[in-house]
């Protein structure tokens, strides 16, 4: 598979650039920082992502979507990405179809359309502790009637107080650490027994902690098979990490264009400060590892397309490299601006914090690498 886009993806990306920037650029995020939005996103422009096409590309065709790939969300979440756009994106039109996908029709035939037309999102509520460690589910979910009982909490749920459906990972069988034994489940928006905590992040996006205190579902909510989740779970989490490492790269862009702008435009003794040689060569380096960060990201997307059983892999290395990329991208930016670099007034510290938040998601650089690892037998 050649490492480029096609036309059709060429088009998609630059009419996803134009859209997003003339709709929500930093400034959007900007207002709402200034104002508290509750939300952490805006409702509206969700709403015309949906007008646009994007909140239904990876949806089936045959139900009510473009039935594109993971190639075409991350052009989509790039350009997301690039302008610290705070959206839903990732979770819902990533994170959650992915897992529906998996489900029974009648979840398919009851969120697919809501998320299509824009009128919900979705959250993913997998981490219980302060690192990314899937297998390390301890969320109860007991048997009770003809469904489940669920009791336990959950942590780093982006957008998880004002999510309409959460995706939950839970323990039908087995201790923490194993993989079987985990059973996915779709809990709505208001369920008794469901409490969830806002929390401002670093780069001003909110997550939330989530407390589960007997929260009762039907059979119908369960996810895939009872038990059998880490399968679908980790096509969850490799489409997760795609999708990050896809944002990632925006982030990364983003700061590396407005860094070699600010070389073009400061000036010392006279002359450009990126006339130095010093700088020059900071900056092609940079160009170079977001370069290789790319070709891994699109690499990743393109097996996930195509269903290839080394998908994960390629997940865990797109993510690690976006994220050591990015956060090279963001630290030389802050470097070269100087002082002005970390001011509020001036947008490139905005990259840092976002890059290193999407950075933890799902799982940082260490952890990827560990991971890859083990799979490998060490």
């Amino acid at each position: 598979m050649a490492l480029f886009l096609t036309d059709e993806q060429t088009m998609l990306r630059d009419t996803a650039r134009q859209f997003v920037n003339e709709t929500a650029p930093v400034s959007h995020m900007r207002s709402l920082r200034d104002a508290k939005e509750p939300a952490g996103f805006s409702r509206d422009l969700w709403k015309q992502f949906a007008e646009m096409g994007f909140t239904s590309i990876l949806i089936p065709e045959d139900e009510g979507g473009l039935g594109l790939g993971h190639v075409e969300a991350g052009v989509v979440l790039e350009e997301i990405g690039r302008n610290l756009t705070p959206s839903s994106f990732l979770s819902t039109a990533v994170g959650a179809v992915t897992a529906l996908k998996t489900g029974a029709a009648d979840l398919r035939q009851i969120w697919f359309p809501r998320i299509a037309a824009g009128e919900a999102v979705a959250a993913l509520a997998i981490d219980e502790g302060a690192k990314h460690r899937p297998a390390q589910t301890a969320l109860r979910a007991e048997r009770s009637g003809n469904g489940f009982r669920l009791t336990g909490a959950k942590t780093f749920v982006p957008l998880g107080h004002v999510a309409d459906l959460i995706v939950v990972a839970a323990r039908t069988g087995g201790s923490p650490g194993e993989e079987n034994g985990i059973t996915l489940f779709a809990v709505e928006k208001g369920a008794a027994g469901l409490t969830a905590t806002p929390e401002r992040l670093a780069d001003a996006s909110i997550a939330a902690r989530l407390q589960l205190d007997g929260v009762e579902v039907d059979a119908d909510a369960v996810i895939g098979e009872v038990d059998q989740g880490w399968a679908g779970l980790t096509r969850i989490l490799s489409a997760g990490r795609a999708g990050a490492a896809a944002e990632l790269l925006g982030v990364g862009g983003g700061a590396m264009d407005m860094t070699i702008g600010y070389l073009r435009e400061r000036k010392q003794f006279g002359v450009p400060i990126g006339s130095f040689q010093a700088l020059q060569h900071r900056a092609a380096h940079l160009y170079s590892e977001m370069e290789v960060a790319r070709a891994a990201v699109l690499k990743a997307q393109q097996l996930l397309d195509a269903d290839d059983p080394n998908a994960e892999r390629a997940a865990l290395v797109a993510k690690a490299m976006a994220g050591l990329a990015v956060t090279l991208a963001v630290q030389e930016g802050v470097q070269m601006h100087g002082g002005i670099g970390m001011t509020d007034e001036y947008d490139i510290g905005f990259y840092m914090k976002r890059g290193r938040v999407l950075a933890e998601l799902f799982g940082d650089a260490n952890w990827a690498a560990d991971q890859l690892a083990r799979m490998s037998g060490y």
